[in-house]
């Protein structure tokens, strides 16, 4: 049972991206390409996780990286040179939303970090700590693509704000056949509501053994406690610094919460979740409907 008390309201202030994975699933796309910067349609992935974040009114973005993914740097800042060179052409319209696209240096703050090793989501948290400010973090995974009518970390910062619990998980209902691909909710009672107090987590789980079907995706608001018990984190599943080991370290003194997220999950972080968030998408244009209803009745091409 977890006898955590409700914490006091702290204001969510930073977002940390890992954005430091080399994207094997995607080669040899992402051979030169940070998977990160991978399209849906024409908006790269990390654009839509730091839209969600402003939208959020976070303030500071970090971005943990690799020395090998400089792209990603040249993506996120306002690129004077191309806008002007649009502007010289007439393009105003795209050299406008390149110039709202990246971060403003006046109002926003953006801070990298590097993370040369692969050595887990948890040591890429930690990364962040010294560029972090005060109070409750967010983090975000771009590979997690989450849309709806309000941002996904928009309400679950609204309800974090509650002080129901120090560290928050964003979670969706999966079919027990889904649960071993995921960390898997352990709630503290029955799942009803969006937000769900709960004894634990584990660990992509044998289907038989998750404790409920709430899967654990990539939006977490963790309370800072967490870069401590990131420190003392042995390693664990394979060899890496496991956030959700540090999570689970947590509970009993900051609590923990699910928040079933109201928007759409895509899973790009596999070729057939980058499909469906294409597809979902170009089916939001008009032109692109006749391109759909056309290939849906084509034989499928020889690879």
């Amino acid at each position: 049972m977890n006898t955590s008390s409700p914490k006091v309201s702290q204001k969510v202030r930073t977002a940390i991206f890992p954005v430091a994975g080399l994207g094997t699933r995607f080669l040899p796309a992402t051979k030169a390409t940070p998977k990160e910067l991978l399209p849906v349609l024409d908006k790269p992935l990390l654009q839509f996780a730091m839209d969600e974040a402003r939208d959020a009114g976070i303030e500071r973005m970090i971005f943990v990286s690799h020395p090998s993914k400089s792209a990603i740097e040249r993506y996120v800042h306002h690129d004077e040179e191309l806008c002007d060179a649009l502007r010289s052409k007439g393009k105003h319209g795209i050299a406008d939303r390149l110039g709202k696209d990246a971060i403003d240096p006046v109002a926003e703050q953006a801070h990298f970090v590097m993370q040369p090793t692969p050595l887990g989501l948890g040591h890429a948290v930690l990364c962040a700590v010294d560029e972090v400010l005060p109070g409750p973090v967010a983090v975000i995974l771009p590979d997690d693509l989450i849309v709806g009518q309000k941002g996904c970390l928009r309400e679950m910062i609204e309800a974090y704000e509650t002080g129901v619990a120090g560290h928050m998980v964003a979670t969706m209902e999966v079919s027990r056949d889904e649960v071993s691909a995921y960390g898997v909710l352990d709630p503290d009672g029955d799942v009803e509501g969006q937000c769900m107090t709960a004894r634990g987590m584990v660990e992509k789980p044998d289907a038989d053994a998750a404790p409920s079907l709430q899967a654990v995706v990539g939006r977490y608001i963790l309370d800072a406690s967490i870069f401590d018990d990131l420190r003392q984190q042995d390693p664990g599943l394979g060899g890496e610094i496991q956030l959700t080991d540090a999570i689970a370290k947590g509970i009993e003194r900051v609590g923990l919460c699910g928040f079933r997220f109201s928007g759409q999950r895509f899973d790009c972080g596999s070729k057939a979740g980058m499909l469906r968030a294409t597809l979902a998408f170009a089916g939001r244009h008009d032109e692109f409907r006749s391109i759909l209803e056309d290939h849906a009745s084509l034989p499928l091409a020889a690879e």
